[in-house]
């Protein structure tokens, strides 16, 4: 497989730092990277602005009128050099990351119309491998002919702090006990949606990731990465 270049799938769990790691990884590979969680969470941002939510109930005869009318895109920021999340044209990289997006994106991404509509373009952006892309069906439903995929892992409490620490070096003040909380309620509904459950591909390498540096986890991926290259 050496010189031809494949697709990356990385699914897990909420806040186990996919992102971060796919990131990283697209960088050093020169390979695309796509954040099908960002995809979810700037359809769940388009409802909140538009009404669509009303407390624990989604407008979902409206939400299916204009599915297939958002665009989500990435482009890169020339400062940071990391890619950010466009919906419709528009800049929504923050406005995604907060906790009120957060506690609605996993009713919003189990709606099937969703889910179908998202895979699409998903499937579209990958078509010429050269992709990471992480989220939670990636392996199974998105890519299940990817050639390397990855399943991460963490405990709910060490996941908990990271999104605590992440958000407060953003300026935002929550407590770890609804972030706990969180974490906990998305794990339940991310494993027994109906469309696309979050679930180990029986052929993705599982990374508990829990007692692991940013630097060792690098370390891992591109060891897994280069053992598929040289095959």
């Amino acid at each position: 497989m050496q010189n031809s270049k494949i697709v990356i799938a990385i699914d897990g769990f909420s806040s186990c730092g996919k992102s971060t790691m796919a990131k990283e990884l697209a960088r050093k590979i020169g390979y695309i990277y796509i954040d099908s969680g960002a995809m979810y969470r700037a359809v769940t941002l388009y409802c909140l602005n538009n009404n669509l939510i009303k407390e624990d109930s989604i407008n979902e005869s409206e939400l299916k009128k204009v599915i297939d009318s958002l665009q989500i895109t990435f482009k890169i920021n020339p400062d940071t050099g990391k890619p950010e999340t466009y919906l419709n044209g528009k800049n929504v990289e923050k406005e995604i990351r907060t906790m009120q997006v957060s506690d609605k994106v996993s009713p919003v991404s189990a709606i099937p119309f969703v889910r179908t509509a998202m895979v699409a373009q998903q499937q579209a952006l990958g078509k010429q491998k050269g992709v990471v892309m992480d989220g939670r069906d990636i392996g199974t439903t998105v890519f299940p002919d990817a050639e390397l995929k990855i399943f991460v892992t963490a405990s709910p409490e060490t996941r908990a702090q990271r999104r605590v620490d992440e958000l407060t070096q953003k300026g935002t003040k929550v407590s770890f006990e609804e972030v706990l909380d969180n974490v906990k309620k998305r794990d339940y509904l991310d494993q027994h949606r109906e469309v696309s459950p979050l679930r180990k591909a029986d052929d993705a390498l599982l990374l508990d990731n829990s007692n692991m540096s940013l630097a060792e986890q690098d370390i891992w991926l591109m060891e897994q990465y280069n053992r598929i290259c040289e095959k």
